[in-house]
């Protein structure tokens, strides 16, 4: 077992892990911005090491500091988190290369399924389905019409790098194809210094499902059930809950099963995420693998028990999952809310203000997971999330109260959060009913009542 751990990341995912190192009886090593100096994962680390000024790319994507504060701590492995260098080819391969074990995925998947056009072809060769489009990258837009017209209108066009909804269209007929597919090259460009394209046929009124691994160095691979993320705000997640209310024992096995044969494609190890599109006839295509923690974790982890980051780090140490885990019972519901510091009420505009009060809910089948406190500033530098709400119950209907009793015991003020917004869609009847797709809150419309006073 590793001796001691540098988590090259912040916030809340890095506090997250160093709690479950300090379970493991692993020392930690936090790195930070000058923007993060009083971060809580600062604070609880063993210890600590400010890798440059506030900028990303002068911190938390500076490979060499980061690579040195492993060097100088006498760290034994690298735990990337999500975000950030989690899903970096070069920083898998470097921290390789000096000696270091990575917690996440080896440069080869990284790079496999990072490639999403790459990817597509991975899995339809290992028999997941996944939906019709593009065999490899687009040459031009003369080869996205001629492929569109074939696989049929509306289509999506998406950057082949990266992820979190950049680089990517709707296009609904010829005339919008050829604007749609200028701006996501540039788009995919700037976000991922790639502007590879591939085209999919876009499927309508889907819901987005992802299935949760575990692989372990020999060979095994089990998943741990589903998790529903289809309330999203422009291809950003905002509320998770597993199980869907939609998925029943026998999709659980199909879904579960494409994951696992996806997983063993690539002969992956470590924790892991396939994502899936579901149609309105409950049909599943691939959409694409996260080889790394997810935000989303905690609602597997309620529903099924297990600690998902501390048999993270037991896989990269060489350790078989246990054996009890392939019968996992998913038990319950657990609904997840992540709470940014955004103004819901006008276009979710981000608001890095200095938190003067801070009160988190508690009470049964209540966690939070938050580097924040009263007095914390919230950097403009990074993501906008404060922290994430979770709660578990027996059923869906009590998770759902649940959570609309906590977040009206969430007290944060300074800054403008999502809390009203979240609110809001606990009351909506649609939601309750579990009658929505990922394009719910296109035609939702939040009123802050706070502002109306």
């Amino acid at each position: 077992m590793y001796k001691k751990i540098l988590i090259a990341n912040r916030g809340e995912i890095a506090l997250r892990i160093i709690r479950a190192c300090h379970e493991l009886d692993i020392k930690t090593v936090a790195v930070y911005s000058t923007a993060d100096e009083f971060s809580l994962h600062v604070k609880f680390s063993d210890e600590a090491v400010c890798i440059g000024p506030p900028p990303s790319n002068e911190s938390y994507l500076n490979i060499p500091r980061i690579i040195a504060a492993a060097e100088i701590t006498h760290s034994d492995a690298i735990h990337p988190g999500y975000g950030f260098l989690a899903e970096n080819v070069e920083f898998s391969k470097i921290c390789e290369e000096n000696g270091f074990s990575f917690i996440g995925s080896s440069a080869k998947i990284i790079n496999s399924m990072g490639n999403k056009s790459e990817a597509r072809n991975t899995m339809k060769n290992s028999g997941v389905p996944v939906i019709p489009g593009s065999k490899s990258v687009l040459k031009d837009v003369s080869e996205a019409s001629k492929l569109a017209e074939k696989v049929g209108y509306p289509i999506m066009v998406k950057a082949s790098a990266g992820g979190g909804g950049k680089g990517m269209r709707l296009v609904n007929s010829k005339k919008e194809l050829e604007s749609a597919f200028a701006s996501a090259q540039t788009e995919a460009k700037n976000s991922f210094n790639n502007d590879d394209l591939y085209l999919e046929k876009f499927v309508e009124n889907p819901r987005h499902i992802e299935v949760q691994i575990l692989s372990d160095n020999f060979g095994n691979t089990i998943h741990l059930g589903e998790r529903e993320c289809t309330i999203q705000r422009r291809h950003q997640k905002l509320i998770e809950e597993s199980p869907s209310v939609v998925v029943n024992d026998k999709l659980r096995n199909k879904l579960g099963s494409a994951a696992i044969s996806a997983a063993k494609a690539v002969n992956y190890v470590g924790v892991g995420t396939v994502e899936f599109l579901l149609d309105k006839n409950l049909d599943f295509y691939f959409m694409e693998m996260n080889t790394r923690i997810q935000v989303e974790h905690p609602i597997t982890e309620m529903v099924t028990g297990v600690d998902l980051i501390k048999q993270q780090i037991r896989m990269h140490a060489g350790k078989k999952y246990p054996k009890f885990l392939e019968n996992f019972q998913l038990r319950g519901h657990s609904i997840e809310c992540r709470i940014n510091a955004e103004d819901p009420a006008n276009d979710f505009i981000p608001s890095p203000m200095k938190i003067t009060s801070f009160h988190m809910p508690g009470g049964k089948g209540v966690r939070i997971d938050s580097h924040a406190y009263a007095g914390y500033q919230i950097p403009a530098n990074y993501d906008s999330m404060i922290g994430k709400l979770i709660v578990f119950s027996s059923s869906r209907e009590r998770a759902i109260n649940r959570m609309a009793r906590a977040l009206e015991e969430c007290i944060i003020e300074g800054p403008k959060t999502t809390i009203p917004f979240h609110q809001a869609i606990m009351n909506n009847e649609l939601f309750k009913k579990g009658e929505f797709d990922t394009g719910f809150l296109d035609n939702f419309e939040f009123i802050d009542k706070g502002e109306q006073l």
